[in-house]
């Protein structure tokens, strides 16, 4: 199980015909969201050449004003990865549907700049772990030490870094937790 916005989703594993697996997961995505009433082009998920490769699965879209956007990356596959964001997109539309959250919850939970991908990017740059790392652990270690050292009442803090680092923070938790 994996735990993502505070809710538990099977991990997917695809064995075979990954491709056409992603197609289907793709086109899962986008009839989810025509219950807004969405059209494939107000959806952008991107697919893998070669969908067995690790890469990380995206959706944005357009919603009530808002760019919506959910990505996932911490699967062994690219096919895996937009298993677990169409997994988690329908749970949270059919949630909404069912009045368990409401409509500014739900903009919350997915509600993103649109240049989201680059600043998680430079938000990993900041706290010194790989482009692509997912472990919080290791994140959050790194966030606290960086931290602790560029804190403003420490002798060599800079106030200007600490809330570079703490936003960096603040968005790999959204991502991650």
């Amino acid at each position: 199980m994996v735990n993502i916005k505070g809710h538990d989703f099977e991990q997917i594993i695809v064995r075979n015909s990954y491709d056409r697996r992603a197609l289907q997961y793709q086109n899962k995505i986008i009839n989810h969201l025509k219950i807004f009433g969405l059209t494939e082009d107000d959806v952008d998920v991107p697919l893998e050449k070669i969908s067995m490769r690790k890469a990380q699965a995206t959706t944005s879209w357009y919603l009530w004003d808002h760019h919506l956007f959910f990505s996932y990356n911490g699967s062994a596959k690219f096919v895996e990865n937009l298993a677990m964001v169409e997994q988690v997109i329908e749970y949270f539309i059919k949630i909404l549907s069912n009045d368990e959250i409401t409509k500014e919850e739900f903009l919350e939970l997915f509600a993103e700049d649109t240049d989201i991908l680059k600043q998680r990017e430079a938000a990993r740059d900041v706290l010194g772990v790989e482009e692509h790392s997912t472990d919080f652990e290791t994140i959050h270690k790194n966030y606290k030490r960086l931290s602790k050292e560029h804190h403003p009442d420490m002798p060599n803090g800079c106030t200007e870094r600490f809330k570079k680092i703490n936003v960096a923070h603040k968005i790999l938790k959204k991502e991650l937790c």
